[in-house]
């Protein structure tokens, strides 16, 4: 598994890609992308991972959920954007990010107050991020010594772009703008592990 074939096909909880040498992708049954075999050969080689990851070819793809991930699209018909609403991506404690002004502004804080910043890339059409938003916002009440941000990466894509988010929710644990630790996925049990280990972390630094 992992590499291209002629055939490769993932199914799992409502998720399907299916690639044939017709090439056709599909994600909970409807047809949104469809690419000429040979372009199609020419992108990244299929991941698919027997933990249950869903397939990913290229960038360009809309995103797949599956196993508690959503791999960011670049591609997508208009029609699905208004098909969910607008999820809440802030609250609280957490601090919704769609400039990059804010985002400098947050971790010039952060380094002058000697805080941990805890950034969670994140979309408003990505099922798992509302899912684990709840959660991220009981972290950020439990942990008021830290910083806790919602960047939204369809309003700051190229930025996103620049710290190589292949997928939503990624977290990213920061200290002086530095990277700590990385969680990819909304894995609620690995959150809350990663962030209680960072702010034992900046308790003992206090």
């Amino acid at each position: 598994m992992g590499h291209w074939n002629n055939s490769c096909k993932y199914q799992d909880s409502g998720c399907m890609v299916h690639l044939l040498l017709g090439l056709q992708l599909y994600v909970k049954g409807k047809h949104i992308l469809q690419r000429p075999c040979d372009e199609l050969r020419n992108m990244a080689a299929a991941s698919v991972k027997a933990t249950g990851t869903a397939a990913i070819l290229s960038p360009r793809f809309s995103y797949l959920y599956s196993m508690g991930q959503c791999w960011t699209k670049l591609f997508r018909p208009e029609s699905d954007y208004n098909e969910s609403p607008r999820a809440d991506l802030s609250s609280g404690n957490v601090h919704l990010i769609t400039a990059i002004p804010s985002w400098e502004e947050k971790l010039s804080e952060a380094s002058r107050d000697g805080k941990i910043v805890v950034a969670n890339f994140s979309a408003s059409w990505c099922s798992p991020c509302r899912v684990i938003a709840p959660v991220y916002c009981e972290l950020a009440d439990k942990y008021p010594f830290m910083i806790f941000l919602t960047v939204d990466v369809d309003e700051l894509a190229e930025f996103c772009s620049s710290w190589d988010i292949k997928a939503t929710p990624t977290f990213f644990f920061l200290k002086d703008g530095r990277q700590m630790d990385k969680l990819v996925g909304a894995n609620k049990l690995e959150l809350q592990k990663k962030t209680a280990s960072v702010a034992d972390s900046a308790t003992r630094s206090m």
